[in-house]
C-alpha cells in the first residue's frame, strides 16, 4: 500500500495556492487554470484555510453573493484538516470520508508540500487491487 508521500511523487507537487484577502473570482480563476479543484490559502506562506468549488457553489453562487467582491477569506474552511506524508491510502481515506472532505493537504514540517485529492486516492487503491489480482492470477493458472 503506497504512502501519501509516493502519491504525490506520482501525480506531482504543485501545490497552488491564493491569499485569505483574493477576491473569490481570482480564485475560481485560479482553479479553472489550473484544472484543480481546490486551493490552499497561504498568509505570509502559513496555511490559514482551503477554498474549494464547492464553496464557491454554495457559499458564493448559491446565497447570490458577488464573486467579484467576496473575499476568499469569507468561503473558506478553517482550520485545515491535513495529513501527514507517512500516511497511507487508507488512513487518508478513512479521514477524508470521516471529516467529509475531498482534498487533504499534505504537510511536512509545517510546509504544504501537496494535495492529494479523493479521486487520486481512489485510483491508488484500485491500481493496487489490479496488481494484486494479477498477482494472484498468475500464481492460480501457474
Amino acid at each position: 500500500m503506497k504512502t501519501l508521500r509516493q502519491i504525490l511523487e506520482e501525480k506531482g507537487t504543485d501545490v497552488f495556492s491564493v491569499s485569505p484577502d483574493d477576491t473569490v473570482l481570482a480564485a475560481i480563476k485560479a482553479m479553472a487554470d489550473h484544472d484543480i479543484g481546490a486551493l490552499v490559502v497561504l498568509d505570509r506562506e502559513m496555511l490559514v484555510g482551503i477554498v474549494t468549488e464547492r464553496h464557491y457553489a454554495r457559499r458564493v453562487f448559491l446565497k447570490g453573493k458577488s464573486s467579484p467582491k467576496t473575499q476568499v477569506k469569507d468561503i473558506m474552511t478553517t482550520p485545515v484538516v491535513c495529513a501527514d506524508p507517512s500516511q497511507s491510502t487508507d488512513q487518508g481515506l478513512a479521514l477524508m470520508t470521516e471529516k467529509k472532505i475531498r482534498h487533504l493537504p499534505v504537510i511536512n514540517e509545517n510546509q504544504v508540500i501537496g494535495i492529494v485529492s479523493i479521486g487520486d486516492l481512489v485510483k491508488s487503491k484500485i491500481s493496487d487491487q489490479d496488481f494484486v489480482i494479477d498477482q494472484l492470477e498468475r500464481y492460480i493458472s501457474g
